[in-house]
């Protein structure tokens, strides 16, 4: 078995390729649910449905998430509450765009939240109805949430202020700068990979966020024990490439919180669980910096443009991996 730990949409792309290089039932994604969140009373999981709709080939291919030809008039039509909306109401907030067929999907799992089903549950439900063969598990059934504070005055409120993940990066486009992130209820959350990552034949942290998708898995109770025991079969694959992320703000936010916005910075961060970093050709200069930090460097293609260069990448890691 074949553990991937999931972001969004690099995450989502790589284990297109996965797919393509080994079979489905032998991937198990362990998915953050940190940027999870609740609007118009719907319970939303970003990263898991960008991974659902991306193995089901449903994804939006210019935006990265969101489902391909879809429509948005429930959106357009709640923009006719927004001028009668209170002043300190969170009712029809519009800066959050749902499609019409995304819906469905949230539709299905706040119901069955409510129903007292857990997020695990759901999440497997939702991938069999998207005919997903890949096992899809949140990374955990308890709430956490990845908090940031502001660290100057700006739209977003004044330095000091603590703004969700979802306001940073959707409402605020990520355009704001941030002094701190911090994953509320980590320290109380029962993560639900810990038997996947001491089982798995290889274990890939996918090219996500390390400071805000594979972090939050981070930060639970034994996740980090687990990988260091496992460092030998433990792969991760730089989300940064010639000092910039290829989505996000990755890069921005290793700069703001202190690291360094490079494949080394990266390596830094991952040194102490994983044994082996992948790194893009463009960085393949600073591939002795990165052996330096104690991890082996392999350099190869990691722009996944196309399904089959993210096959070949995943190939790669399984390479490395064994």
């Amino acid at each position: 078995m074949i553990a991937v730990l999931a972001g969004g949409v690099g995450a989502a792309r790589f284990l297109r390729g996965l797919v393509r290089s080994t079979q489905a039932s032998e991937i198990t994604a362990i998915v953050n649910t940190a940027d999870d969140t609740v609007l118009h009373g719907l319970n939303i999981s970003p990263d898991i449905d960008t991974v659902t709709y991306t193995l089901a080939n449903a994804i939006d291919p210019v935006r990265g998430w969101g489902l391909e030809n879809e429509t948005w008039t429930a959106m357009e039509a709640l923009g006719r509450y927004v001028a009668v909306r209170p002043p300190l109401s969170g009712a029809a907030p519009n800066w959050f765009n749902l499609g019409d067929k995304d819906l469905a999907t949230h539709f299905y799992r706040t119901a069955r939240l409510g129903e007292g089903a857990t997020l695990d549950q759901v999440t497997s439900e939702i991938a069999s109805a998207w005919n997903i063969g890949v096992r899809l598990v949140p990374m955990t059934n308890d709430r956490v949430r990845t908090i940031v504070t502001l660290a100057q005055d700006c739209s977003a409120g004044p330095a000091g202020t603590e703004i969700s993940f979802q306001e940073y990066f959707v409402q605020y486009r990520h355009a704001v700068s941030i002094s701190k992130v911090r994953f509320e209820g980590a320290e109380s959350a029962r993560p639900l990979g810990l038997e996947i990552l001491r089982d798995a034949d290889a274990i890939i942290i996918a090219p996500s966020n390390p400071l805000v998708s594979i972090a939050p898995l981070r930060a639970m109770a034994g996740v980090d024990e687990a990988l260091i025991k496992r460092r030998n079969s433990v792969v991760a694959i730089s989300p940064i490439v010639a000092g910039a992320a290829l989505k996000g703000p990755a890069d921005r936010l290793m700069t703001e919180l202190g690291h360094d916005a490079s494949v080394v910075g990266v390596a830094r961060l991952y040194s102490p669980i994983c044994s082996t970093l992948i790194i893009d050709a463009a960085d393949e200069h600073l591939a002795s910096a990165v052996e330096a930090e104690g991890m082996r460097c392999v350099v190869t293609n990691t722009i996944m443009s196309t399904p089959e260069i993210s096959e070949q990448l995943a190939k790669t890691a399984l390479e490395c991996a064994s």
